[in-house]
């Protein structure tokens, strides 16, 4: 009987000491829970530090972004409620996304626009000037890499634009092409000024176009066009470089410098997802033939490249045409008898 008790008593300690254990690693197993989910959450709120969550705002226009062809043929109706920040934001999303075109900035013009980009898009002529007669208070445009633009339309935008101080062009052949055309719009008129002192001459219109221009960035700008832009257009800073102190105590603007995009700041707070979509067509024109309208041709790039090295070669000739004549002139003093006379007469007549 009493090794029977005694057996019962070593069961029932052993009994509850394997309770006691299991007990321990049940609450050994929540606290490592606990410490997991305490460390994930303090990774996540760590990896989150300092940034706000997105507007509810941002994420219906990156909706509507991301979704932008689909409504391309009523966007000039649905554009007529939207405020002037929301129709920017639209219009950098299509740049970004390869679709701005004329029908796209057309709809979403506003005469409240003080910046636009379109660079790199299919914005023609047609679609410039259309723009720039409602938005004639836009104070910075970047058209570069705009192959469809002409002179036309960049005279118009430096006609009805009178507050146009940043100005971006140039970039790609053809750009740099219409640029180089257009040099003479950014040259002062002073043929007919009439005035006593340069303070009369401040009230004149000076330009054929816009006089307020001051900044200017052209990336690929030739050197003949910089010499020119420096001797007569001294107002004008082509690609300004950031400073401290800016350019002559005048601050430089974000816009001015090559380094930013011009409509940057307008999208900071949409997800860049938004033109980074997969499996959408990054251009409407990829499904066209190679050789579309707006695409230089082989000739015209061998033009353009015979043109460039024609003028990095110009001052080379000059100064092998120089030296030729002079070493011909030399030349002829030596075999010639009466030139040879005539040059010691010369030397004589000096030394006396």
């Amino acid at each position: 009987m009493e090794k029977g008790k005694a057996n019962d008593s070593t069961e029932s300690v052993t009994a509850t000491l394997r309770n006691l254990q299991l007990d321990n690693n049940n609450g050994n197993s929540k606290s490592t829970r606990n410490s997991i989910g305490f460390t994930a959450q303090s990774q996540f709120l760590t990896s989150n530090k300092g940034k706000a969550p997105p507007s509810l705002l941002s994420l219906c226009l990156g909706v509507v972004g991301s979704n932008l062809e689909d409504i391309i043929d009523d966007l000039a109706e649905i554009a007529l409620s939207f405020p002037t920040d929301i129709k920017m934001v639209l219009l950098a999303i299509a740049r970004r996304r390869k679709i701005l075109n004329d029908e796209i900035v057309i709809a979403l013009a506003d005469n409240s626009l003080e910046i636009l980009d379109i660079s790199g898009s299919d914005v023609s002529d047609s679609g410039l000037c259309h723009v720039v007669d409602i938005c004639q208070n836009l104070r910075a445009v970047d058209i570069s890499q705009c192959r469809r633009l002409t002179p036309i339309g960049v005279s118009q935008l430096l006609q009805h634009c009178r507050s146009l101080a940043i100005l971006r062009w140039g970039g790609c052949p053809r750009s740099d092409s219409t640029a180089r055309r257009c040099l003479s719009l950014l040259k002062p008129d002073l043929n007919d000024v009439e005035g006593e002192s340069w303070e009369e001459l401040d009230a004149v219109d000076l330009t054929h176009g816009v006089q307020s221009l001051r900044w200017l960035v052209w990336q690929k700008i030739d050197k003949d066009s910089q010499e020119t832009l420096t001797i007569e257009c001294p107002r004008i800073v082509v690609n300004p470089k950031p400073s401290l102190l800016g350019f002559r105590g005048t601050e430089i603007p974000q816009e001015a410098l090559v380094q930013f995009a011009l409509d940057d700041p307008i999208v900071k707070d949409i997800d860049p997802k938004t033109w980074a979509v997969s499996g959408f067509n990054t251009s409407r024109t990829t499904l066209l033939p190679v050789a579309t309208p707006n695409e230089l041709s082989v000739a015209e790039k061998f033009r353009l490249a015979f043109l460039d090295r024609d003028t990095r070669l110009a001052p080379k000739r000059a100064k092998n045409a120089r030296q030729h004549q002079r070493r011909a002139e030399r030349e002829w003093v030596m075999m010639d008898a009466r030139a040879k006379a005539l040059a010691l007469a010369s030397k004589a007549t000096r030394d006396l």
